[in-house]
Formats: structure tokens, sequence, C-alpha cells
């Protein structure tokens, strides 16, 4: 594929992210940005989950919603490929989520924020080592839609082009995200000493 074709491709994905960041705002209290992470505040809607530190989190209750910011994960994946970028994200996300927990303590908008959730293909890689338990989707076809639009956008993202994916993308399944708001904070102020 053309570099062309794979820049159309990719300025395409982002203006579809930008009407899905409008919506986001509107479906949310709130979208605030972290580095390369945004936080969207919202209500909870699913079953009760249970961390591992015990905090229990049920429909209603107020969750940190977390987004990388594919811009950003672009820019870098064109100036240094797709491995380095790998790297400098979980760099970059380990950033984002000191900042985050600083934020959980001292934003009164946040105050109620009971745990940080998001879902991932990359759970192997680029969230070790930052406290998220990861827990598999429940509804089949939540998974079956998440999975399809994950596969397209890491596709469309990729620096190489649309055609490139790798032979183990069909391995690749979603999940789900959970860090509560206790870990986050004690592990990332622990960080500072």
């Amino acid at each position: 594929m053309s570099v062309f074709v794979s820049k159309a491709v990719q300025q395409t994905w982002m203006a579809w992210e930008g009407f899905l960041d409008h919506i986001m705002k509107l479906r949310s209290k709130c979208v605030k940005k972290y580095g390369i992470c945004k936080l969207v505040l919202r209500r909870y809607h699913g079953k009760g989950l249970i961390c591992q530190d015990g905090q229990r989190i049920d429909a209603g209750d107020w969750i940190g919603e977390l987004h990388l910011d594919n811009w950003q994960v672009l820019q870098l994946s064109s100036e240094v490929g797709a491995d380095r970028a790998g790297l400098l994200t979980a760099r970059k996300l380990r950033k984002s989520m000191k900042l985050i927990s600083e934020a959980l303590q001292n934003d009164p908008e946040l105050s109620q924020v009971k745990a940080l959730t998001g879902i991932t293909l990359l759970h192997r890689g680029i969230i070790h080592g930052l406290g998220f338990e990861v827990h598999p989707l429940e509804s089949k076809g939540t998974r079956w839609i998440v999975t399809r639009y994950l596969r397209l956008l890491r596709r469309a993202l990729h620096p190489d082009g649309f055609l490139s994916a790798d032979r183990n993308e069909q391995k690749l399944v979603p999940r789900m995200l959970l860090l509560s708001r206790g870990v986050l904070v004690a592990k990332y102020n622990f960080l500072d000493h």
C-alpha cells in the first residue's frame, strides 16, 4: 500500500476519532488530558466488580475511563517506527498514570472516582507493571464489536500501512483493565520515594 493511501487512511481514522471525542464528551461528566491519556469521567454501567484490594464498583458509581491519545501514538509511530513507538508509549503511559494519581488526590471533580477502567488488545505488553487487573469482557456481543474495532484501529495507525497487520492479530483479544483508586494512589505515590 502506498504511503499516500496509508496517510489518507490515518487521516480519515483521526477525523472519525475526532467525531467520537465529541460524542464521548456528551456522554460523560468531563474529559481530562494527562499526557498520552484521556480520562473520561462517567458512571459505570455493568455488572458489579470487586477489585483485588476489595474496592467494589457497582452500576452508577463514578469511574475514570482511560483512552490513549491515538494522535500522539500515530505521531510517535511515524517518527520512530512501530516497535520503538510501543516502548515510548509505555513510558508515556507510566508518566500519565502518575499525573492521574495526583489529580485523583487534588482535583475535587475527581473525588468520587472509585477506579480506572479501560479496554485494550495490548494487555500483555504496554500495561505491564502499571498495576492494572486484567478481566475478560463479559458480553459476547461487546467482545465481538470491540475486537473488530480495536484490530481496525491497530491496522489504521500502523506506520507501514493498513494491510500490515501481523500474523498474531487473530490471537489479540480485548480485555478490560481495572485499577482501584486506592491501588493507583498507593502505587504512584510510592514511586516518588
